[in-house]
């Protein structure tokens, strides 16, 4: 067990940590690791994988029983900032597993391959890329990013350092997105002019309550589980369901929007958006939390357009996904010229126009099954060719999430020039593109 060291580092200690690129002060200048030293040797197709887990509560426990139950991974070491997260998953590997409190630590050790990424939102793109740059391959949590240039710098930290990268996007493994991608593809539908996306429940009225600000519990490492966020005093709510602060995640799109608006994305291959609008607020919602309670999107790409439909507060779905109930009710619509193609995570069906699609079949399967999202991962390590959602294919769909929250901030429509990666026309909105994060991180160029 590695003892834990406190967040307020001195210069020299930051700068000779290996696992940050730290930029120095006033420069824009990156210390980075020795490029040479840093890349693991490659995993031959019959060697075992060795795994690094990055924040094992919760999702990262449930990745770490996936990806455990492969006989050719093995697991070296797990951190985390919370020390009985990190004392259960040490022993859930009956001891072999080395503990780490800071994940730049781990990233120093040369015989791990690849890391899982499943710590709150706001620390996926900095450990990424750290991740990237020590030679290591990367499975990261949804979301990938909540800023734009994040999400471009982690795609150049994958390419430059030529790693092997996955998102946690696991109903893309599935065969149902398959199927509807490939109708929604065939041309049977006729010329698709929108694809709405919907994404109701209601956690009114209580949601996640008002728990009272408190002391850390005795363990955890409060600084360091804030890390480039905004400092905050403890808080029970803040520590167990991030995903209802926006200093951690910006709403439900970017918790939920990367599973669903990826079958949409993935079925129509737009690239990142011409323009984005945003609206919505928290006008019933009566809890601690912070993120809007209902949120209205609209994407503009070439030749069609793509909404987000949220709320919190009521759970009918447009008669699509079983009857409201309280519980998450999702759906993707693809509203053709000759019919509609409805579909959630688990069920497809087809709506023809009249009698346009009287004589529909569907088309014969061209997607391959996937082996399983974790298996993906594991196989692109040792073939070195990337799975289905690596950083590459994910960047303009999690630049798409990015850019409506910026325009939900601004109360304005963004333009958005794709090749440059730069809002036109509002030097403000622009700005935001950026975070800001907490001293002494800072987002390597």
């Amino acid at each position: 067990m590695q003892e834990k060291r406190s967040f307020e580092l001195t210069r020299r200690e930051f700068l000779k940590s290996s696992g940050a690129a730290v930029a120095l002060a006033g420069t824009g200048l990156s210390i980075l690791p020795d490029s040479s030293s840093a890349q693991t040797k490659p995993v031959s197709p019959n060697e075992k994988i060795t795994i690094a887990f990055i924040g094992i509560s919760g999702r990262g426990s449930s990745l770490m029983s996936g990806f455990m139950s492969y006989p050719d991974v093995q697991v070296a070491a797990c951190c985390d900032v919370y020390e009985p997260h990190l004392k259960a998953a040490i022993a859930r590997t009956d001891g072999r597993a080395e503990g780490y409190s800071d994940f730049r630590k781990l990233l120093e050790r040369k015989d791990i391959d690849a890391v899982v990424v499943a710590t709150p939102p706001h620390w996926h793109p900095l450990i990424s890329i750290y991740a990237c740059q020590a030679g290591k391959d990367v499975y990261c949590e949804k979301p990938m990013s909540r800023y734009p240039a994040e999400a471009k710098a982690m795609l150049k930290a994958a390419q430059d350092n030529k790693r092997i990268t996955q998102l946690g996007t696991q109903i893309h493994a599935g065969d149902n997105y398959r199927r509807a991608v490939e109708i929604a593809r065939s041309g049977a539908l006729g010329k698709i002019v929108n694809v709405r996306v919907i994404c109701t429940m209601n956690e009114y009225p209580g949601g996640i309550g008002h728990p009272a600000d408190t002391a850390p519990p005795p363990g955890l490492d409060w600084e360091m589980w804030l890390g480039p966020a905004p400092k905050r005093p403890f808080n029970e709510a803040r520590f167990t369901v991030h995903r209802y602060f926006t200093d951690y995640v910006g709403s439900w799109l970017h918790e939920l929007g990367p599973h669903i608006v990826d079958l949409a994305h993935w079925a129509m291959d737009p690239g990142e958006p011409k323009a984005v609008s945003a609206s919505g607020g928290r006008f019933a919602a009566d809890d601690i939390s912070d993120i809007p309670d209902t949120m209205d999107v609209l994407w503009e790409y070439d030749g069609f357009t793509m909404n987000w439909i949220h709320t919190s507060c009521n759970s009918y779905n447009f008669d699509f996904g079983g009857p409201p109930d309280g519980g998450r009710r999702l759906g993707v619509i693809f509203h053709g010229t000759k019919g509609t193609l409805l579909a959630d995570y688990g069920s497809h069906k087809v709506v023809s126009e009249g009698g346009r699609l009287k004589d529909f079949q569907p088309p014969a399967p061209s997607i391959p099954s996937s082996p399983g999202h974790d298996r993906e991962f594991l196989d692109a390590i040792k073939s070195r060719k990337n799975p289905s959602c690596c950083f590459e294919y994910h960047k303009p769909l999690a630049v798409a999430l990015d850019l409506a929250h910026i325009s939900l901030r601004t109360g304005r429509k963004i333009h958005w020039d794709a090749a440059s990666g730069r809002v036109i026309g509002d030097p403000e909105a622009d700005k935001m593109t950026q975070p800001n994060y907490r001293k002494p991180w800072i987002l390597p160029a």
